[in-house]
């Protein structure tokens, strides 16, 4: 019999996560008896941790990283001999702070082929090292396998999909690629992928939305970083997923810079059951976008938006409007296009009111204008607090959190929200630009959360 093991996710953005059930699929396939908790949709299990040789936390973000705190503290507290490891994204840009509060071992990047060498280090062979041996990051090349579910709750208990109509839709989650070829200053994919990126094979993303279609799944959400990484292999992907799924619909994640240039793909995404194109444009700002490194502009932004209109494709662009050098002006330019391009059904109201992160390792604090106004790294936030140089753009941000927040609860539609918005950050008052004629608002997936949110008392109080 094999040794025990247990891979615990806090929270991957309302998704049953692929960094629990690909680990899992390769530790079981070394003999390892592996359980799986998601406690983001189901209570802590003390029982399993009690017996472990090695506990693994999932870090995706940096919410999940915040809500590992009080894991790891039980973890100590439960099990004090076994061998605890983060891993994930946020993992190695957080290594430091991880280790205060109890991890013996922190991997980020392409952590299977870390995780697996750690089973056989200290749970096979019994070896107990003084310090880290597997590789903080690793980008290397490793043979996936198809992921193991078996154990995480089911898809039911997840996100869904919610059409215009009002359907909703239970929805799977795979990758097709890790990384990102691009150096986008404030991502956090950039310090530890550095412009690299990983492609999981085509036979194994197939099994793996297979598995989740006989568990339920209707839609598919691909949760690479950037879906048109490779985009041959992508479009190879959803073909074959679409002849033999052909009423399955799927969501994917787009550079504007990719689908500017790969407009001629466009229509092979609506003919495979694409229904939403999401896509960080963070700003308008040509100046603010430069900043970020971004590799696009408005105009490249508007010519996409109309782009991917006139395919039928649905647009879910999202965006950091509350950046170190926004400005009132700036602030009500953004509302402005959003209505001028006919974007304010498309646009959840929190993106009114997300502002820029400032995590470990961010390549933003390489820029005088923002390393300046920047604090220290607050171990306790996991990022480095800011002030805007104008305090009028820190009380704005303020009220529209609060005021967003309390449009939501009592339903006020998108455009009564846009319209509160404007009023509230325009000086006189006045009212908004006329938008254009109202459009049914796009497919979107019911998770509330977004990586900029800060966790719940409830999430903590799980435990």
């Amino acid at each position: 019999m094999g040794g025990r093991v247990v891979l615990i996710s806090t929270y991957e953005l309302g998704r049953q996560p692929f960094g629990l059930a690909s680990p899992a699929a390769w530790l079981r396939g070394a003999g390892a008896t592996v359980s799986v908790q998601d406690l983001a949709v189901s209570a802590f299990d003390p029982g399993p941790v009690c017996a472990a040789d090695l506990v693994a936390v999932f870090v995706p973000m940096h919410t999940a990283t915040k809500l590992a705190g009080p894991v790891l503290a039980k973890v100590k507290e439960l099990n004090p001999r076994a061998h605890v490891c983060v891993f994930g994204l946020y993992a190695a840009l957080n290594a430091e702070h991880l280790r205060r509060l109890g991890a013996d071992t922190v991997l980020g990047g392409e952590f299977e082929t870390g995780l697996l060498g750690l089973y056989r280090q200290v749970v096979e062979r019994g070896e107990r090292p003084a310090h880290q041996t597997q590789p903080l990051v690793s980008t290397e090349r490793q043979a996936f396998t198809t992921p193991d579910r078996t154990g995480l709750p089911p898809l039911e208990k997840y996100a869904r999909l919610v059409l215009p109509s009002g359907e909703t839709r239970v929805v799977g989650h795979t990758e097709t690629s890790r990384g990102c070829r691009h150096l986008c200053r404030h991502c956090p994919v950039v310090p530890v992928y550095n412009g690299r990126f990983r492609v999981v094979p085509e036979d194994v993303v197939l099994a793996d939305v297979r598995q989740q279609v006989n568990a339920g799944a209707q839609h598919i959400t691909f949760g690479d970083p950037d879906f048109f990484n490779g985009p041959a292999h992508a479009t190879r992907i959803v073909r074959r997923v679409h002849e033999e799924f052909p009423a399955l619909s799927y969501d994917v994640t787009i550079k504007i810079e990719h689908l500017r240039r790969r407009g001629d793909l466009l229509p092979v995404l609506r003919r495979t059951g694409c229904v939403l194109v999401t896509s960080a444009v963070e700003a308008f700002d040509d100046a603010v976008l430069a900043r970020l490194d971004k590799g696009h502009t408005r105009l490249d932004v508007e010519n996409v938006a109309r782009a991917l209109d006139a395919e039928g494709l649905p647009f879910n662009p999202t965006f950091v409007p509350f950046t170190p050098w926004t400005t009132l002006d700036g602030y009500l330019g953004f509302l402005s296009e959003l209505a001028r391009l006919n974007l304010v059904d498309g646009v959840s109201p929190v993106q009114y009111t997300i502002r820029l992160l400032l995590p470990a390792g961010s390549r933003l604090l390489e820029l005088p204008d923002v390393a300046e106004p920047a604090g220290a790294f607050d171990a306790t936030a996991l990022y480095h607090p800011w002030r805007h140089p104008d305090p009028r753009l820190d009380r704005l941000h303020g009220d529209l959190v609060a005021l967003v927040t309390e449009a939501q609860r009592v339903g006020r539609t998108r455009r009564e929200i846009f319209a509160d918005v404007w009023r509230a950050a325009c000086p006189a008052g006045g009212d908004p630009p006329p938008l254009p004629p109202r459009r049914s608002p796009p497919p979107h997936l019911t998770e509330p959360w977004y990586c900029c949110a800060e966790p719940t008392e409830e999430q903590f109080f799980r435990l």
